[in-house]
């Protein structure tokens, strides 16, 4: 009978979450569910100087929020807790005493506890990287001494607690997976050079190895290292900008992931049950954030009014926008087409609702030169007010072309000058529906306000 999945995600509180951690969380999260395993969150928070409440929780709610329940960890529990490394401390002391019984590890003349690195070879197969073999002892060979100012030979012996008592990463980090039972350690390939030493210390601790799956950087589009202060590095961002999190997850999962054929658009139900670790490229990955806007967008249309509606719900409060208002389905039906994110819906609509609307100066600044631009807009007016078919698409559409021919022009000379006279933009949903969600009184009025300001200014 196979070993059921364990796999974990292991952030230190220093930030918000970050694209690229929230990608390994999302890989952890997604093979665990695949499999039927169990996904852990456990809290790297030993570096007390760096770490704070207010990143831990940033973190948490941004897992929350993407979706990514864990099945033990803060919050939650399991039976392999504590599972802030901080309250580990008695843990970590019971695998130290294990090193020293076996005669691995002693006290430098500093003080610190170092592991004694073995002197073979040391393999570890990744997934992903391929096997990996190195000589821990050579690797060690040297350092830089800066007093000297030339390579001096190193002690190739990893410190795995210092003078002062407190443990180094590598060691936790082993010890955790150890006790935890983790089966698959998928991390971000800067960790690559790390698994050797990690390897040693399995070994030393008479622990299996688990399966090690190093994923290649995400990077910006120009090939370089993504900050923190770039465009689409905080999943806080994405919440804060009407981002669906289950367009940011498909998003991030095609990061470096390959479902092997053309298709790009995944629910996370769906992505959970399409996840290989196979299909993770050797390649790094580049970010595209407009792509990622363009998958959020196709999550959008492809909710339903009333979920949109539940999503929307924030943003148009935000902005003053009624709930209760009978055009508001329909507003958000002919805004769904072009919108890419919640956050700009209410902006989108906001003409409909409004009583006075602002003109955008360089959207009027597009039609005001025209010669014959007060006939237009009084054309529209006319023709407008005269309609004896009701106010609807259709004899909307047929009075545009109607004045349009009266004055011996295209249908379309007409349609900006009358989109922005009647909404303040010169872009937007589509005109005819619009107009009438706006009403024919409120439509004759802008018209009129525009011709006003006009005159008055030629």
């Amino acid at each position: 009978m196979s070993t059921p999945v364990r796999t974990r995600f292991a952030p230190s509180p220093t930030g918000h979450l970050h694209i690229g951690s929230a990608r390994t969380a999302l890989f952890n999260w997604l093979h665990a569910r695949h499999h039927g395993g169990t996904f852990v969150l456990r809290v790297e928070d030993t570096d007390a100087a760096r770490n704070t409440e207010a990143s831990r929780d940033a973190i948490l709610s941004g897992l929350e929020w993407l979706g990514m329940n864990w099945d033990e960890g803060p919050n939650v529990g399991g039976e392999y807790g504590p599972y802030f490394q901080s309250e580990r401390n008695e843990i970590y002391d019971r695998y130290l005493a294990q090193l020293e019984a076996a005669g691995r590890c002693y006290k430098d003349e500093s003080g610190a506890t170092r592991f004694r690195m073995p002197d073979e070879p040391v393999t570890i197969n990744d997934l992903i990287c391929g096997s990996q073999t190195i000589n821990l002892k050579e690797q060690s060979a040297t350092r830089w001494d800066a007093k000297l100012k030339k390579d001096v030979p190193a002690n190739p012996d990893l410190v795995i607690r210092r003078a002062d008592g407190s443990y180094i990463f590598h060691f936790v980090n082993v010890v955790d997976d150890i006790d935890m039972k983790i089966t698959h350690v998928i991390r971000g390939e800067d960790h690559l050079s790390n698994t050797p030493k990690h390897a040693a210390l399995f070994e030393a601790l008479g622990a299996p190895l688990p399966v090690f799956a190093h994923i290649p950087l995400n990077l910006n589009a120009d090939g370089s290292k993504m900050s923190k202060r770039d465009q689409g590095a905080s999943i806080t961002d994405y919440i804060e900008q009407g981002f669906l999190s289950s367009a940011v997850c498909n998003y991030i999962a095609l990061l470096g992931w390959s479902p092997k054929d053309d298709e790009e658009i995944f629910s996370p139900e769906e992505l959970v049950k399409r996840f290989d670790l196979s299909g993770i490229n050797r390649s790094n990955s580049r970010f595209d954030f407009k792509k990622c806007l363009w998958l959020n967008g196709e999550h959008l249309r492809r909710l339903d009014a009333d979920e949109l509606l539940k999503k929307a719900t924030p943003f148009l409060q935000d902005k003053n926008i009624a709930l209760d208002d009978d055009r508001l389905p329909a507003a958000l039906q002919l805004i769904r087409q072009r919108a890419e994110t919640l956050e700009q819906i209410p902006p989108g609509i906001a003409p409909i609702f409004e009583d006075q609307i602002e003109i955008d100066p360089d959207a009027l600044a597009k039609i005001s030169g025209r010669e014959n631009i007060i006939d237009v807009l009084q054309g529209l007016h006319d023709s407008f007010s005269a309609t004896a078919a009701g106010w609807n698409e259709d004899s909307i559409k047929a009075e545009i072309v109607a004045t349009a021919e009266k004055l011996e022009l295209k249908m379309g000379a007409l349609m900006l000058p009358c989109r922005i006279a009647t909404t303040g933009k010169a872009g937007g949903p589509d005109l005819m529906p619009l107009l009438v969600l706006i009403g024919q009184q409120r439509v004759l009025d802008r018209l009129t306000t525009l011709i006003t300001k006009l005159n008055s200014s030629s």
